[in-house]
This record gives structure tokens, C-alpha cells and sequence, in this order.
């Protein structure tokens, strides 16, 4: 299954991947916090120019909104928004593929792969 396939990101029982309550906005999850850490990383190396934790907040429709975890300025300058998933809804997917579409960013979602099979993210783009 390649990094762009969709199955990787359903498990078998997706109640298991659920939180017991979202996190307040601009306090990060775990999951955040570790990629929070991975991007330090690369800006310290020169990869990404800049980042803020739910820094954007983009207009969908009316009283439909998207938060991307993170909004990132790569080190050519370009605006992404990187999302960061243990497990995606249909609801989180639908915003995302709707804010590609809107907005002149790089969407890109990021998943934490599990240290057995060597750590790092798996990587998703979306829009064009």
C-alpha cells in the first residue's frame, strides 16, 4: 500500500483511535506535540522558514470553518497546512479535500508511523 492510499488510514475498529474529548484550541494532543517537535527540527535545518500551531482558521461555507494543525511556510516560501491524523473521520477528510480546493496552499496530512516499522510520518497530499 503506497503513502497516498487511503485504506492505511482506516483501522479495523476506529472507535479504539477516539479520544474521550477534544483537546481545547492551541493545547496540542500527543500526537500534535511530536510533530510540533519534527518541525522544530526542520526549521532548525532549514527546511521550513516558519510555524504556528492552529495559527489559520479558513472559511468553508457559511458557519463551516477549517483549523489546520499547523500552518507552515516552507523554506521556498510557500504556505502549507499540515494536518496531523492517528485516524481521520469522514468529516475531518471532507474539510480538508473542501479547504484544497478553495484555498492556494499546500494541504498535506501527516500520520505517525509506528516505531516497528522504523517511526517517521506517512505523508497524504491533497488538491492539486
Amino acid at each position: 500500500m503506497d503513502a497516498h492510499s487511503s485504506e492505511q488510514w482506516v483501522g479495523a475498529n476506529p472507535m479504539k483511535h477516539f479520544a474521550l474529548g477534544r483537546m481545547k484550541a492551541g493545547v496540542m494532543n500527543k500526537t500534535e506535540a511530536d510533530y510540533d517537535a519534527h518541525l522544530e527540527l526542520l526549521r532548525a535545518a532549514g527546511e521550513v522558514q516558519w510555524y504556528r500551531f492552529e495559527g489559520v482558521k479558513l472559511r468553508l461555507a457559511d458557519n463551516t470553518f477549517y483549523t489546520p494543525d499547523f500552518a507552515v511556510m516552507a523554506a521556498d516560501g510557500v504556505m502549507e497546512m499540515h494536518e496531523v491524523k492517528g485516524f481521520w473521520t469522514d468529516d475531518a477528510r471532507v474539510k480538508i479535500k473542501v479547504a484544497a480546493d478553495q484555498y492556494p496552499f499546500r494541504f498535506i496530512a501527516f500520520r505517525p508511523r509506528p516505531k516497528s516499522k522504523g517511526g517517521g510520518w506517512d505523508r497524504e497530499d491533497f488538491g492539486p
